[in-house]
C-alpha cells in the first residue's frame, strides 16, 4: 500500500511532525502513525483534508490503492458492527442474569444462585472482551464521539471537526478510562437493583 508512504513523504516535505499534521486535519497523532505504517486508512473526509494540506489531488495520494482501501474499510466496518452486536447482547444477558440472581436471593433460592452467577460472569467476560476490541478499533480509526462511531458503523463519512469531537480528543485518557469503568459498574448495579426490586414486589403481591 503506497498511501502511507505518500502521506509520510508529503508530511516531511512540508516539515510537519505527526502532531502538526494531526492538528491540521482534526485527528490524533496515533492516527497519523497508523496511516503511515498502513495499519489503518483515512476516510473520505480525511483524504480531502490531507490533499488540501499537501496541495495535491486525492487521486495522486491514493493512486492504485482505492480498491484495497475499500476492502479493508468494509472489513473493518463489518468487524466493528459484529463486536457491537456481541457487546449489546452479552450486556443484556448479563443484566438479565444479574436481575434473576438478585430475585433468587430475595426469595431465598440460595442453591440456584451459583449457576446463575456463573453464567452472568461468563456474559460479563464476553461483554468486556468485545468492548475492549471495540475500544481498540475506535482508537485505531480515531473515533471518539457517538456520531463518529455511528457514521463509521454505517460506512459513511466521519466528521471529526466538531466541538464535541475536539473536547473528547483533548480529554485525558485516564479520565476516559474511569468514565467507561464507571458505566460498566453502574450497569451491574442497575441489574442487581432491578432484580431485588422485582423480588420485593413479587413478595408483596404474593
Amino acid at each position: 500500500m503506497e498511501l502511507g508512504a505518500h502521506i509520510k513523504e508529503h508530511r516531511k516535505e512540508l516539515g510537519l511532525s505527526q502532531d502538526d499534521l494531526a492538528a491540521k486535519i482534526y485527528v490524533s497523532r496515533q492516527t497519523i502513525s497508523n496511516w503511515e505504517v498502513g495499519r489503518t486508512y483515512p476516510d473520505v473526509q480525511s483524504l480531502l483534508l490531507l490533499s488540501n494540506v499537501f496541495g495535491v489531488t486525492v487521486d495522486s495520494l491514493i493512486k492504485g490503492d482505492v480498491e484495497t482501501m475499500a476492502q479493508v474499510m468494509d472489513a473493518a466496518v463489518k468487524k466493528y458492527n459484529a463486536l457491537s452486536t456481541i457487546t449489546v447482547v452479552s450486556a443484556v444477558v448479563f443484566l438479565a442474569l444479574s436481575a434473576w440472581a438478585a430475585f433468587q436471593f430475595e426469595w431465598g433460592w440460595g442453591i440456584h444462585i451459583a449457576p446463575t452467577a456463573v453464567f452472568a460472569a461468563i456474559a460479563l467476560l464476553v461483554m468486556l472482551i468485545a468492548f475492549t476490541y471495540m475500544e481498540r478499533m475506535k482508537k485505531q480509526h480515531d473515533l471518539v464521539t457517538y456520531r463518529e462511531v455511528l457514521a463509521f458503523s454505517r460506512g459513511e463519512q466521519v466528521d471529526r471537526d466538531t466541538l464535541e469531537g475536539r473536547r473528547e480528543r483533548e480529554m485525558n485518557p485516564w479520565v476516559k478510562g474511569m468514565r467507561n469503568g464507571a458505566q460498566i459498574i453502574l450497569g451491574a448495579i442497575v441489574g442487581g437493583l432491578v432484580g431485588i426490586g422485582i423480588g420485593m414486589l413479587a413478595k408483596m403481591l404474593s
